[in-house]
């Protein structure tokens, strides 16, 4: 059985007395453990396909079921409870919280699943070495070069070790070098943990480590 199954997936947005077709019936399956690059020109619809994938927006039409289950069948504390617990989303935006300090950021998603504290630190630590911000765990993202706060945005993606990530130019704020220990990082947790990666990307690098390349043009896929 695929792991996330698409029939159909049409996405429209009102801007004035026009319509916006950002997705226009695409259909796709991704089976448990794959590495999904979705590539494709500036608003061929990769952000829109992911935001609703990750079950952070809601199509205007279609069918999306995620490990069997119709997401459309789902309440809304389910739903809630089913993103929560098995997927994650790293954000081109970063979408880190300006209040809290870099460790704080990372730590609040293992919070909120009642990890406890000596595990969630023993985490955190690992993995804001790996990435390369452990000398950076005080400050504040405004604090931080847009580097390093991506960087917190992954690690706090990946310390909740999701069944999915969904990645949205995750290397676009990082120079060459760290660009590549990141990515070394996802290849790790895909290859021990089978973790599912779907990544929207212009980056050619990231294009060679997929296992698997999805083209969208216009809100179509042509090459899947």
């Amino acid at each position: 059985m695929d792991f996330i199954t698409v029939r159909n997936l049409v996405k429209e947005y009102p801007l004035g007395r026009t319509t916006v077709h950002a997705l226009r019936g695409v259909s796709l399956d991704i089976a448990r453990g794959d590495s999904v690059c979705v590539v494709g020109p500036s608003g061929a619809g990769k952000s829109t396909l992911l935001n609703i994938l990750g079950l952070l927006d809601d199509p205007t039409s279609g069918e999306l079921r995620f490990d069997g289950v119709t997401v459309a069948t789902l309440d809304r504390r389910s739903r809630h409870r089913f993103r929560r617990e098995r997927i994650a989303f790293i954000f081109q935006s970063f979408n880190l919280v300006p209040v809290l300090n870099a460790y704080e950021n990372i730590e609040f998603s293992l919070i909120v699943r009642k990890v406890r504290a000596r595990e969630r630190r023993r985490r955190i630590m690992e993995l804001s070495d790996e990435v390369g911000i452990s000398g950076y765990l005080r400050h504040r993202p405004d604090e931080l070069s847009g580097g390093q706060r991506q960087r917190v945005a992954i690690a706090r993606a990946l310390v909740t070790r999701p069944e999915v990530v969904f990645a949205d130019e995750p290397t676009a704020n990082l120079d060459s070098q760290n660009g590549a220990a990141v990515l070394e990082l996802m290849k790790r947790l895909h290859r021990e943990q089978g973790t599912t990666f779907v990544i929207a990307s212009h980056d050619e690098q990231v294009m060679r480590e997929a296992g698997r390349i999805v083209r969208i043009v216009d809100g179509v896929v042509k090459d899947a």
